[in-house]
């Protein structure tokens, strides 16, 4: 049996519905399918994030009897957020501007610090030839693996001894190491920090610190960014070693400050609304900051990565 015209290639199954193509000749649809169910997925997450939040602004506008009787997430029949914001300022003779100046204090410049910190050992660790080099490497990448809560206790009877628990110093001293901000200062300094560069400076007479300052940090600025921006947040949100290192309210940040006026709950309702309250605006700071530096961090991470 002879058979009519040519065959260019494989016959399709009986049946089979032919793919889809877009104007390149390439099927459509197997990777729509894929954003569709990309897109689905990232979606969830992010409402799995901005719900508390959203939670927690809704929650602050309303008042006390709505917070209980309303839906979380609709508005109450008053809006009370003003109101609010002036009660939680007043409580307490106005305590919370203390911890506020407080958290800032801990949080920002302990941040500016540490950052420092791990700018210099990271910019020796990675220009420098010494030996033990690497095992100082390591030892401070097994600091990355133990939790904070872990030494709150051996820190406390340490400071006790020496007479700084329940100072400032007692929680601004232990936010100065940053074992993660050294590894990636270290990482950023060995890939962005080009040691030709360092030897022309040394030839024309400039001495190691001057070096160190006026180029090493200018080139590693993304990653310091980054370092800078992880600490605060870090600190800003610590919880546990705040409250045992210091005993004075004054000395409270916002999140142990905000603990206590909730254990204030059982005698007094309305503070039910000023921890809600105190718990959003707590949140703006790092919002801010985040905004702020959110292009620098994401060019801190990119950087070195492609640098390397």
């Amino acid at each position: 049996m002879t058979t009519t015209g040519n065959t260019t290639g494989p016959t399709a199954p009986r049946g089979a519905r032919p793919a889809r193509r877009d104007g390149r000749g390439t099927a459509t649809g197997a990777p729509l399918r894929s954003k569709i169910l990309v897109t689905g997925i990232l979606a969830l997450f992010t409402a799995y994030f901005l719900v508390p939040v959203v939670w927690v602004f809704v929650a602050s506008t309303k008042t006390t009897s709505d917070l209980f009787n309303s839906f979380g997430l609709a508005f109450g029949s008053e809006f009370a957020l003003f109101g609010n914001i002036a009660e939680v300022f007043a409580t307490n003779n106005g305590i919370f501007w203390r911890w506020t100046l407080n958290s800032l204090l801990y949080s920002v410049f302990g941040a500016l610090l540490a950052t420092l910190l791990a700018a210099a050992a990271g910019y020796a660790l990675a220009k420098y030839r010494f030996r033990g080099r690497e095992l100082v490497f390591g030892l401070v990448l097994g600091g990355v693996l133990v939790p904070a809560a872990a030494t709150a206790l051996p820190l406390y009877l340490l400071f006790s001894q020496i007479g700084l628990a329940n100072t400032y110093w007692a929680v601004l001293l232990p936010g100065l190491v940053s074992p993660f901000g050294l590894y990636l200062c270290r990482i950023y300094a060995d890939a962005s920090v080009p040691d030709a560069i360092i030897e022309s400076a040394r030839l024309e007479g400039a001495g190691e610190g001057r070096i160190f300052f006026t180029l090493g940090l200018r080139m590693m600025a993304p990653a310091l960014v980054t370092v800078f921006l992880f600490q605060m947040v870090g600190i800003w949100n610590n919880y546990f070693l705040p409250l045992v290192m210091l005993a004075d309210e004054e000395l409270y940040p916002i999140t142990l400050g905000l603990v206590t006026w909730q254990s204030y709950q059982g005698r007094d309702i309305g503070m039910y609304t000023n921890v809600v309250t105190g718990s959003m605006l707590s949140v703006i700071p790092l919002v801010i900051a985040i905004i702020v530096l959110q292009r620098f961090w994401r060019g801190g991470m990119t950087s070195g990565a492609l640098k390397g």
